[in-house]
């Protein structure tokens, strides 16, 4: 059986740091895991962490493809016969080659081949004289006399439409970089033989040089299923064409991608990573301020995001921007910045530098937070977050104590602390921490989330589910406008590693979709479900959401990398109906190897 992401801790649901997206957590999962593998029909694919899908297969050893019939067999030999005219081109000049080539009978001493020619001919003749003008073909192409190649095997076209000609002239095309003239031919060739895989990669390889990427995965993705997964060449183009579309849609859809705030779950998680602060004097819910003055725009905007809900989140945005047009704002104007973004500038900053690829620049932006205000807590919790991710755990917990000894009752130092401790091996510091967080927090459900994802980490998944379900019985008291929906994404995949209970693993992703659309986490997770059911079509809808919720370059292509791997798969199968049962018997193959 193929597997997901499990939410396990140091997996797809490390709590780190809180605006952690959906594909950094998948991407953290497979560092680890070296892949995330899912079943499509069958199939058995690995997604790395581009994004770029590879094929489970055999060893060549164990070749468990099933076994083809007599038909299937001859149209194998038959195939055999398609001489590789990229070989002869290097053989033509071995001096062994030279002295052969004088025995066999030339292109001039042929006679002039036409229509009219033809229709006098045999059919043993006509196959003799296409024979005969192939290999002369051959012999032209090897002296990489190409446009004389080209004539020759329109020339053995001309006496037999034969796939493995058309695939020789598609080559002698190629070698003139005749891309368009390359999809004719090879087409043509495929149309007489659909399982040709000289042709497909042919063709595919010309549409990758059109810029028709989605066509080129295609026949790469056909080349492989035909051919068992064999030869590495296709499946890396597979990859490498699956990264290049991606990173090509990305870009446009970038262009004209309007902003939008995240999911309710998203904002929510970020603006508790910074500890509550009270409001300015003046901005208070007892002073009477105008509405359409900056100072009324604050304190509505404040009001707003004290709510936790998603359309809070949306009337607080609005408010933020409002006040920093109406201006008129005094003290309050640096205040006002810091709100549209919702939090302090330069963690922000920190954060968004490392995003980049730019750690130095975010350990610099910490510097200058830590120079202008050395006992905030907040300051300390969010580089630990950094050193965190570049995987400088000792630091890391240094800052979340830190953080702990200014602020002690800010609950997610502890949790973070208790995580970090479990990703250097203290697992009986991590869960001591943890339980002293259940004594010191018992009503606060993030604790249960995230000590059950430790749980659910050593296989303990009875315990780690009661975890999830005591966070999702205080989410449901405390929070009852505003729930966090990862303690039932986390609950889900609990089950469907536990009991492989599909329908309770949907109906809890349904749930946390109810509540949070946006949820991209969700989202995900279901359409791994439904893959891992051979749910195809319905997978690819939830793949194509997330790209829709895709906030950064990065999520995008990774997104969209998903959503074109489960689209070709559909469409190789709608296209080539014979191979469905051939993937059908790959997929079982590996099933039994795992």
């Amino acid at each position: 059986m193929a597997t997901i992401p499990t939410g396990r801790v140091g997996s797809s649901s490390t709590p780190i740091p809180a605006d952690s997206s959906l594909w950094d957590r998948i991407s953290t999962w497979v560092s680890e895991n070296k892949a995330v593998v899912y079943t499509v029909a069958g199939v058995a694919f690995v997604v790395t962490t581009a994004g770029a899908v590879y094929y489970v297969r055999n060893a060549p050893s164990q070749d468990t493809t099933p076994k083809l019939s007599k038909k299937e067999r001859r149209k194998r030999k038959q195939a055999g016969k398609d001489v590789d005219v990229e070989k002869v081109a290097k053989d033509a000049t071995s001096p062994a080659a030279a002295g052969k080539a004088a025995s066999v009978e030339s292109a001039d001493e042929l006679p002039e081949i036409d229509e009219a020619f033809v229709l006098g001919l045999s059919d043993t003749e006509r196959e003799q004289y296409s024979q005969k003008l192939k290999e002369a073909g051959n012999r032209a192409y090897g002296a990489k006399d190409f446009e004389k190649a080209i004539g020759l095997y329109s020339k053995a076209i001309l006496c037999k439409p034969d796939p493995v000609y058309y695939s020789n002239r598609a080559a002698c095309y190629n070698a003139l970089s005749d891309w368009d003239k390359v999809v004719e031919d090879t087409t043509a060739a495929i149309n007489l033989n659909p399982e040709y895989i000289k042709a497909l990669n042919r063709r595919a390889n010309a549409y990758d040089h059109l810029g028709r990427y989605s066509e080129a995965l295609l026949d790469f993705t056909a080349s492989c299923i035909i051919d068992g997964f064999r030869n590495e060449q296709s499946a890396q183009a597979v990859e490498r064409l699956l990264k290049k579309f991606a990173e090509t849609k990305a870009k446009e859809i970038l262009e004209t991608k309007p902003s939008k705030l995240p999911s309710s779950t998203f904002v929510g998680n970020y603006l508790q990573s910074f500890r509550q602060k009270p409001r300015p004097d003046g901005l208070e819910d007892s002073e009477e301020l105008d509405e359409e003055s900056g100072p009324g725009q604050l304190q509505k905007g404040l009001k707003a995001l004290e709510s936790k809900t998603g359309p809070g989140y949306e009337e607080a945005s609005e408010a933020f921007d409002r006040a920093l047009e109406l201006g008129d704002l005094d003290e309050y104007e640096a205040y006002a910045y810091n709100l549209r973004g919702t939090f302090p500038s330069y963690i922000k900053r920190a954060s968004m530098n490392l995003e980049l690829g730019s750690p130095e620049k975010a350990e610099e932006d910490f510097a200058a937070a830590l120079s202008k205000n050395p006992e905030d807590p907040d300051i300390y919790y969010h580089r630990a977050q950094l050193h965190f991710i570049k995987g400088e755990f000792s630091e890391a917990q240094k800052d979340y104590q830190k953080s702990i000894d200014l602020d002690p009752d800010f609950i997610f130092s502890h949790i973070q602390l208790g995580v970090t401790q479990y990703k250097t091996g203290s697992i009986a510091s991590s869960m001591a921490t943890f339980r002293r967080c259940m004594k010191n927090f018992e009503k606060t459900p993030d604790v249960y989330n995230y000590y059950g994802e430790l749980l659910l980490d050593q296989d303990k998944h009875h315990e780690a589910i009661e975890k999830f379900d005591m966070a999702i019985e205080l989410e449901r008291e405390t929070k009852p406008t505003c729930m966090n929906v990862l303690p039932l994404i986390n609950k889900s995949l609990a089950v469907f590693q536990w009991k492989q209970d599909f329908s309770e693993a949907e109906k809890l992703c349904e749930k946390a979709l109810i509540i949070d659309p946006e949820c991209d986490i969700a989202v995900a997770t279901m359409a791994q479900l439904l893959l891992q059911q051979g749910k195809v079509t319905e997978a690819l809808k939830y793949f194509e959401r997330a790209a829709e919720l895709a906030r950064t370059e990065g999520e995008l292509v990774n997104a969209l990398s998903y959503a074109e791997a489960t689209r070709t798969q559909i469409q190789v199968q709608e296209k080539y109906p014979k191979l469905a049962s051939k993937l059908q018997g790959m997929g079982q193959g590996q099933a039994m190897m795992r």
